[in-house]
């Protein structure tokens, strides 16, 4: 195997794009909710999972659908998912450090209720500079980007609304808090954050622990 696949325009945008995408979060005061049996700061039973639920190793992925750079690591996340079907699952937290992406939280979680979560997901990056304009975001834009997407935007926007999904925004802003997350996109590879930012070293860690897990196996 190639592990040094991330060449290129794709890996030049990722990291080209990072130096505006750190944002200090401005504490809510909440208060993260005890662990449950299974859970930890990084990954709690909420969070939605692409891939294999059950593989024994997880990325994690603290996001923000307004940044840049998440958007350009999402082709990436998606490539090294392909690669490692069996091993790898991402788990990803909501990360709203962008004015109007606690909206953007709640389509996706809206979403999820249809089961539409990566297709909304996938437009929401692929037209992002249609909505997510810093200062002034289009968040009625980014309801018909993801009707375009296939959701059922009625119950959509009820579905935004539940108190659950409210829930759910503010459990992950406590957890980001509480973690110290202070930028997007913040990666964490079995609860270890790889020493350098970046596509490869991303890649990396992976594959150190994929290897890792088959050793111990």
């Amino acid at each position: 195997m190639n592990r040094r696949f991330f060449v290129g325009s794709t890996a030049a945008l990722a990291l080209s794009v990072f130096g505006g995408a750190t944002f200090w979060y401005r504490s809510r005061q909440i208060e993260p909710a005890p662990l449950a049996a299974g859970e930890d700061r990084l990954v709690r039973t909420h969070s939605p999972v692409v891939g294999k639920a059950d593989a024994p190793v997880t990325l994690v992925e603290f996001f923000d659908p307004s940044c840049e750079a998440c958007r350009a690591f999402h082709p990436i996340l998606g490539e090294i998912l392909a690669r490692h079907p069996e091993d790898l699952r991402l788990v990803l937290r909501y990360t709203p450090l962008h004015e109007g992406s606690d909206e953007a939280v709640r389509i996706l979680e809206a979403a999820r209720r249809q089961d539409r979560f990566d297709a909304v997901l996938d437009a929401l990056f692929e037209r992002q500079p249609e909505w997510a304009v810093h200062g002034a975001p289009d968040l009625e834009k980014a309801w018909a980007v993801a009707g375009a997407a296939g959701l059922d935007l009625e119950r959509g926007r009820r579905d935004a609304a539940l108190p659950e999904v409210e829930a759910v925004l503010k459990q992950d802003v406590a957890d980001l808090e509480a973690v110290g997350i202070e930028r997007t996109p913040t990666f964490f590879v079995d609860g270890r954050e790889p020493a350098e930012f970046g596509p490869q070293p991303l890649y990396e860690a992976v594959v150190a622990a994929i290897r890792e897990n088959e050793a111990a196996s």
